[in-house]
């Protein structure tokens, strides 16, 4: 019998029409849609089934959006397969924000509380850097050792090294995503990315280039949006999930409580270890992942990382029914 993780995809993932279908076909989806649509005040829905797609891709919209799609997803399999996640899943994961819906999934937070959530979390992650200041760019053909290494050479301003600055001034670029299969994702002030690309170019990597994101995300400069959502996890604290998390932190077992609420809070800064997350799981005798929600990128990044597992996405009907035969 496999061994199931179910996986929830993050930013990035998101196109106009995700969900229209699901919606159509099963009033499970209706119901989660309706119901992220009520405790934001928003037709989000809509947004998401219509466009247009620069506001789907504003971050404090595509984050409930990607999560009302991926825990709509599960209802749909929980309602058509007559079965619950604790009885098909061993361990949940998800990549950035796709970790809150993880927990949704899990029932550490109410979907509602996981979609006030997303929309403090983007709202506060697009305010942390004014705009045009940061960036993002995809390193491909790198390992995450590669690619810090670029990174820490990247961080020094030119010619700033002076008599009062000995050690030169140096910029934010740091890993954000570990995402596998030598693909790295850098993230800090825009400068400092912009010559990681040129280092990164010069040192034979196979491609460079930026990322049409709204903010530097997983990096330092994202400090206030983490104190922000310090501050949400003291009115709203994760409960204890029914089901592991892998965290992206520590691309290690979460359960407790306090441990997830940390790790939350540090995610917002910090590297998202999705290869060493998903070795992990392998580890633990997961040989079989499957991604709930808009896309297809988790599964293509499984195959990378654990090419002897079964990586199988579901966001439509008939992925939906492909996907209950395999459970």
């Amino acid at each position: 019998m496999p061994v199931h993780a179910f996986i929830f995809p993050g930013q990035g993932s998101q196109s106009v029409g995700m969900g229209r279908d699901l919606a159509a076909a099963f009033s499970a989806a209706r119901e989660v849609f309706q119901e992220v649509d009520e405790v934001l005040q928003q037709k989000l829905s809509k947004l998401m089934f219509e466009g247009p797609a620069e506001e789907l891709t504003l971050t404090e919209n595509t984050q409930p959006a990607l999560m009302a799609m991926s825990l709509a997803v599960l209802r749909v399999l929980e309602a058509e397969g007559s079965f619950k996640l604790t009885q098909k899943a061993v361990l949940v994961a998800g990549h950035s924000l796709g970790e809150y819906s993880a927990l949704a999934a899990a029932g550490s937070f109410s979907i509602a509380d996981t979609a006030r959530l997303l929309r403090l979390r983007g709202q506060a992650m697009q305010k942390a850097v004014p705009a045009g200041q940061g960036a993002m760019a995809a390193l491909l053909g790198v390992e995450i050792d590669q690619a810090a290494a670029i990174c820490e050479e990247a961080a020094l301003v030119p010619d700033s090294i002076t008599p009062q600055q000995p050690n030169g001034v140096r910029e934010v670029v740091e890993p954000a995503n570990d995402n596998g299969g030598g693909q790295v994702v850098i993230s800090g002030h825009r400068s400092a990315v912009e010559r990681a690309i040129e280092v990164a170019k010069a040192r034979g990597v196979r491609r460079a280039m930026l990322l049409p994101v709204s903010a530097p995300f997983h990096c330092a400069l994202m400090a206030p949006a983490a104190d922000a959502m310090a501050e949400a996890f003291e009115k709203t604290p994760p409960g204890a999930p029914l089901v592991p998390l892998i965290a992206n932190v520590s691309a290690a077992k979460a359960i407790d409580p306090a441990t997830i609420r940390d790790g939350l809070i540090q995610q917002v800064t910090a590297t998202v270890r999705w290869r060493e997350s998903v070795q992990a799981m392998s580890a633990m005798g997961v040989d079989s992942f499957l991604e709930l929600g808009a896309g297809k990128v988790l599964a293509g990044l499984v195959k990378r990382i654990a090419p002897d597992a079964t990586g199988l996405s579901a966001g439509t009907p008939g992925e939906i029914e492909a996907m209950l035969k395999v459970l």
